[in-house]
């Protein structure tokens, strides 16, 4: 059972607001030497496999960076939460290359999960969905609200910046926690207690469609906080199992929303071509506004993600946010990204937060 510490306010470099700082706070541009050393790994791997999901930590050798690698790692489990790589060779290496170097670069980090049902470890941000809601979020154009994923680190980096549009939002779980003790402490415990989600036709067989236990927002786990966020999954389930939410509840969540959305809160940037974002998805959440994608195939916006489980030392967490651990979400022949159940899903703002 997660020891709960008495509520109060936290004081850590991961409780960080976007007020005090800007994107160069958290900014590392790469070097020559960092270059050369990506660059002789890929070769190397290349002589092995052309599939960049096949490719192992021991396949992508970076020991001439792995003092600057472990920095960029401690970062991202135990300080803000988040750093963004600058400076990626895109316009010398082809898009596989590329996908190679990320993913390579992502066994330093961690092991790199399933990210929908159909099996995608190198998942690609890119739109074929338009604005439909049903459609997961990491493949439309919609615009989502602060979320957390199904991971321990998620790894963004660009190829393409959308025409118009697309820009990220990042926000300190921390700092909201922080907020919410100072606003409204009585409406912590509802986050704590949690909520049921539905799992947007993503069960796996035999699988009810809504989790059997309630998901914490905040949870401790040996005086550290993490976070799991995603409001239309919650809203979802309630609607599933016909268990409205009450107002306190709604209060609640609402306030979560108010704050992580806030511009002294929310650090908001468009992620530029050759810069890759490494955060910690425990302690920050996420989001991206609505783009307009270019008319030329090769000028649409695309991103390469990664879910990655941490390398020990990993971040302490109770049970209920390891849903997926070790695997990623199953993947299951036959079905795509696209929720075809019977909830209106319009209902729900287009906050799809599985990207």
């Amino acid at each position: 059972m997660a020891s709960i510490p008495a509520l109060a306010l936290i004081e850590h470099p991961g409780a960080w607001r976007a007020c005090d700082l800007d994107k160069s706070s958290f900014t590392v541009q790469l070097e020559a030497r960092h270059l050369e050393a990506l660059d002789l790994a890929l070769q190397a791997a290349k002589r092995k496999t052309e599939d960049a999901e096949q490719i192992t930590r021991d396949d992508f050798n970076l020991s001439a960076i792995e003092t600057d690698i472990r920095l960029w790692r401690e970062q991202v489990m135990f300080q803000s939460g988040i750093i963004i790589l600058k400076g990626f060779p895109i316009g010398s290496h082809s898009k596989d290359e590329m996908g190679m170097i990320h993913f390579g670069l992502g066994t330093h980090f961690g092991t790199a999960m399933s990210q929908s049902v159909m099996g995608d470890r190198l998942g690609h941000v890119v739109n074929v969905g338009g604005k439909d809601p049903k459609e997961r979020a990491y493949r439309n154009s919609t615009e989502l609200d602060m979320h957390t994923d199904a991971c321990d680190i998620v790894a963004m980096m660009c190829l393409q910046k959308a025409k118009a549009g697309g820009y990220s939002g990042y926000v300190s779980a921390l700092s909201i926690y922080n907020e919410i003790l100072r606003r409204a402490p009585d409406l912590m415990p509802l986050l704590m207690e949690g909520f049921h989600y539905h799992r947007f036709g993503e069960e796996a067989p035999g699988q009810a469609p809504v989790t059997e236990e309630k998901i914490p927002v905040f949870s401790f786990r040996d005086d550290y906080l993490s976070v799991n966020y995603l409001r239309s999954y919650i809203e979802m389930a309630a609607e599933e199992m016909q268990t409205p939410l009450s107002a306190p509840q709604i209060a609640a969540l609402d306030l979560v929303d108010e704050i992580a959305l806030d511009d002294d809160f929310a650090l908001k940037f468009i992620t530029l071509p050759g810069e890759a974002v490494f955060f910690n998805n425990l302690t920050v959440l996420h989001n991206r506004t609505a783009f307009e994608d270019s008319d030329l195939p090769a000028e649409k916006r695309h991103l390469m993600r990664l879910w990655l489980v941490a390398h020990e030392p990993r971040r302490p967490v109770i049970d209920s946010l390891r849903i997926y651990e070790g695997r990623g979400i199953e993947k299951q022949e036959g079905k795509s990204t696209y929720f075809d159940g019977d909830l209106d899903y319009s209902r729900f703002e287009a906050e799809d937060g599985r990207m």
